[in-house]
C-alpha cells in the first residue's frame, strides 16, 4: 500500500478480524469511544451496527487524525441479496438510503476488481429482498460522513454477501463472516492499491489562497489542518468555480469553514 492516509470502516469485530491480522494492525489502546487499530498507513475503525454509528465513526476517527492530504475511505462489510451466492464480493455503485429517499453516486474513477451493484441501506434487518439492490445498514451514512472529508472517487464500498433467499440472516455466524472477508482479501487489497495510487495523482492543490485566509480570519491550529483539507478538496471538486469569501464578516474562522463546507455539500458530488 502507498503512502497514503487510508481509512476502513467496519461495522462487526467480525468483519474487522481478518483485516487486523492482514494488514498487521495494532489497537489504539488510548481510545475508548472506538475500537482502532492503526499501521503507519491504515487506520480501521469498527464502528458498531448502523447508521448513527457508522457516522459518529467516521468522523471521530477522519477528526482525531486531521490532515491536509484527502484521505482514501473504504467501508467494508456484509450485506444480504436475494440471490446473490453467499461469500461474493461486489463494490458499489449507487447507495440508497431508504429512509431519507437520498441517492449517492461513488465516483468509480479506479477500476472495481469486480462486479458492482445498487446498495440500499436500511434501519433494520431485511428479510425479504425486493429487486435486485444489495441490503445493509451503514453504507449511506458513511458515504454522507465520509464526503466531508474527502473526494468521492475515493470514497467506496465493497460488501461481502451474507445471506439471501435460501440462507437466512438469523444463520449469519460471526466465525463464517471472518470467513468470508479472509476469502476477499485479494479484491480488497487490489481496490486499496488503486485507491491509493488515485490519491497519489489526485495530491493536494498548493493554493495560495491559504496563507491570506489566515491572515483576515483566526483559526485554531486543528481549524488550520480543516481548512487545508476543505481547499484542497474544493479545488479537485471545483477547479473552474472561484472562491468569493467578500461577503463573510471577519473574526472566527468557522464561517470559513461553515461556508466551504456547505459550497462543497451543494455540490453534486455529495448525492441528491
Amino acid at each position: 500500500m502507498s503512502d497514503s492516509n487510508y481509512f476502513i470502516f467496519v461495522a462487526l469485530p467480525c468483519e474487522a478480524k481478518p483485516l487486523i491480522e492482514h494488514f498487521k494492525l495494532k489497537k489504539e489502546l488510548s481510545i475508548h469511544a472506538f475500537s482502532i487499530y492503526r499501521n503507519a498507513h491504515l487506520c480501521l475503525t469498527v464502528t458498531g451496527v448502523g447508521k448513527s454509528a457508522m457516522a459518529a465513526g467516521v468522523a471521530y476517527s477522519l477528526a482525531l487524525s486531521p490532515s491536509s492530504a484527502l484521505p482514501v475511505l473504504l467501508n467494508i462489510g456484509i450485506a444480504g441479496h436475494r440471490t446473490h451466492a453467499l461469500g461474493s464480493v461486489l463494490a458499489t455503485d449507487k447507495i440508497i438510503d431508504q429512509d431519507s429517499g437520498r441517492n449517492y453516486y461513488p465516483q468509480l474513477v479506479a477500476t472495481p476488481p469486480c462486479a458492482t451493484h445498487t446498495i440500499v441501506t436500511v434501519s433494520r434487518p431485511q428479510l425479504e429482498y425486493p429487486g435486485e439492490s444489495l441490503y445493509e445498514m451503514e453504507a449511506a451514512a458513511f458515504y454522507e460522513t465520509a464526503v466531508r472529508f474527502s473526494s468521492s472517487e475515493l470514497i467506496q464500498c465493497i460488501k461481502i454477501i451474507s445471506d439471501n433467499k435460501s440462507n437466512s440472516i438469523e444463520q449469519i455466524k460471526a466465525a463464517q463472516v471472518s470467513h468470508w472477508i479472509r476469502d476477499a482479501l485479494p479484491v480488497i487489497e487490489e481496490y486499496a492499491q488503486q485507491l491509493s495510487q488515485l490519491a497519489v495523482l489526485n495530491k493536494p492543490v498548493a493554493t495560495n489562497r491559504f496563507a491570506y485566509i489566515i491572515t483576515q480570519w483566526h483559526f485554531s491550529s486543528h481549524e488550520q489542518l480543516q481548512l487545508k483539507n476543505l481547499l484542497n478538496k474544493r479545488a479537485i471538486l471545483i477547479p473552474h468555480q472561484s472562491l468569493n469569501l467578500t461577503d463573510l464578516s471577519s473574526g472566527s474562522g468557522k464561517l470559513v469553514l461553515n461556508y466551504l463546507r456547505q459550497e462543497i455539500d451543494d455540490h453534486a458530488f455529495g448525492g441528491f
